[in-house]
């Protein structure tokens, strides 16, 4: 007798009937069944939710957000400016060659409106300014000879002299001389400043949408010449009058033309590119930049010299100069119509649609074949007819007046039961059971012919 085969060990036979039935899973068709629950409370609850996110969708991604448009930010943006007028102060006229730092005509620039002036410095010695941290002294002794301080005005020689006016003493230093506060004049240029008009050329380029425009309507027989900004008569006229801007930026010109300050001038091009162009105009608005509530930094100054010959000698003007520096931001934002809604609302979406999806048609056969089953599965066929009609399909093929005797002359038949579905879903009856009412038409949706054999 030949020797019994050995048994495989118990988890080898485990993992086989799991792989066999993990790719008997493999090959299962699974398909979502639908409960519809007549309840009028939980319908209510149902639609209300559907309600406040259709209203989301609408409301704040659609219209609050914008959501369904491309958007561009940073706009590439070039500024010119130039400003006119002129003004005087106590000792002379000054016109823009002299109070417009720096002259190119930039985003950024600053308009004098007041100076210190310390005139004909040249090479030498002279007191330190009282200004400087120990820069007074009592004796020779307090001045360390050679001793650099960063915010002075020069190296001390080691000497204490008398001060350019008082009874005190500072540290002598060699440097341009006399130092700044020693013999500085003051001049206010500020009288006619509010008139300056200024000249703010801006135009704005969207690549990603090829879309650029200027902040100056074309318009000739000199229409920059005789007008000025107003938002609602000028609004392509962009030049402002000095004193607008301080007064739009909420400043007084006064107290502002003494001590300087930076005003922003922000111009915002937020456009709207499905409209036309002419809806896409620029809004200005006016702000003051610099910290003007901390005394230690606020104002605005800076220095600069004006250098010539004297005898020989270089001899130069050192000026402070105070004023009111222009700022000009551009901002901007352009949307456009996302790419589906051009190919969704589009006079071509039809072709965009045939190259998105295929559509497959199949010809009129028998409930069994295997297209029409293949397509019941897909959702892409309407079911087969349902055989439970008012109409007896065993008349279908009798002549009528034959039918109407027939009918005469039998009873009246039994009231079949309806096609739609009851109420509660019941599980549809096994295979081989005998045929119920509309047994025809449940086997049918349930188990077409073929499905399964699948």
């Amino acid at each position: 007798m030949a020797a019994a085969e050995p048994k495989p060990p118990a988890g080898v036979a485990t993992a086989r009937r799991l792989a066999r039935s993990c790719w008997s899973a493999f090959w299962d068709y699974e398909t979502p069944k639908v409960i519809v629950v007549k309840n009028r409370r939980l319908g209510v609850v149902y639609r209300l939710v559907q309600l406040l996110i259709l209203l989301y969708f609408v409301w704040y991604v659609f219209i609050v957000q914008k959501s369904y448009q491309d958007r561009e930010t940073g706009p590439e943006s070039s500024v010119i400016t130039k400003v006119k007028g002129i003004t005087s102060s106590e000792h002379k006229v000054w016109d823009v060659e002299e109070y417009v730092k720096p002259p190119e005509g930039g985003s950024v620039f600053s308009i004098i409106t007041r100076m210190e002036v310390t005139p004909s410095q040249t090479v030498g010695t002279c007191p330190e300014s009282v200004r400087v941290t120990n820069a007074t002294c009592g004796s020779d002794e307090d001045c360390v000879a050679g001793h650099l301080d960063m915010l002075g005005n020069g190296v001390r020689t080691g000497r204490c002299v008398p001060y350019y006016h008082g009874a005190f003493k500072t540290c002598e230093v060699s440097g341009w001389c006399p130092v700044e506060d020693g013999a500085s004049v003051s001049q206010f240029l500020g009288k006619m400043a509010p008139n300056f008009t200024i000249l703010i050329k801006n135009s704005i380029h969207y690549p990603k949408f090829q879309f650029s425009k200027g902040n100056i309507e074309n318009r000739g027989n000199g229409y920059l010449k005789r007008c000025t900004f107003d938002e609602v008569s000028h609004l392509y006229c962009p030049i402002f009058k000095l004193g607008f801007i301080v007064e739009q930026a909420g400043e007084n010109f006064t107290e502002l033309a003494h001590w300087g300050g930076v005003i922003g001038v922000i111009i915002t091009w937020d456009c709207d590119l499905d409209l036309p162009a002419s809806k896409c105009n620029p809004k200005y608005s006016f702000r003051r930049l610099d910290p003007k509530h901390i005394p230690a930094s606020s104002g605005y100054n800076f220095r600069f010299a004006k250098y010539y010959k004297v005898n020989g000698s270089t001899t130069r003007t050192l000026i402070k100069a105070y004023g009111i520096r222009i700022d000009v931001i551009v901002h901007g934002q352009g949307s456009f119509l996302c790419d589906w809604i051009l190919l969704t609302f589009m006079n071509k979406n039809k072709v965009y649609s045939h190259k998105k999806f295929d559509k497959v048609c199949t010809p009129r056969q028998s409930s069994g074949s295997w297209p029409v089953t293949l397509a019941l599965v897909l959702g892409q066929a309407p079911p087969p007819p349902c055989p439970c009609s008012k109409e007896d399909p065993g008349q279908a093929g009798r002549p009528q007046d034959e039918g109407r005797n027939q009918a005469l002359a039998s009873p009246p038949p039994q009231p079949r039961p309806p096609c739609d579905p009851p109420d509660q879903m019941v599980d549809a009856p096994e295979r081989g059971a005998g045929p119920g009412p509309c047994a025809s038409q449940d086997s049918t949706l349930t188990d077409p012919r073929g499905l399964a054999q699948l």
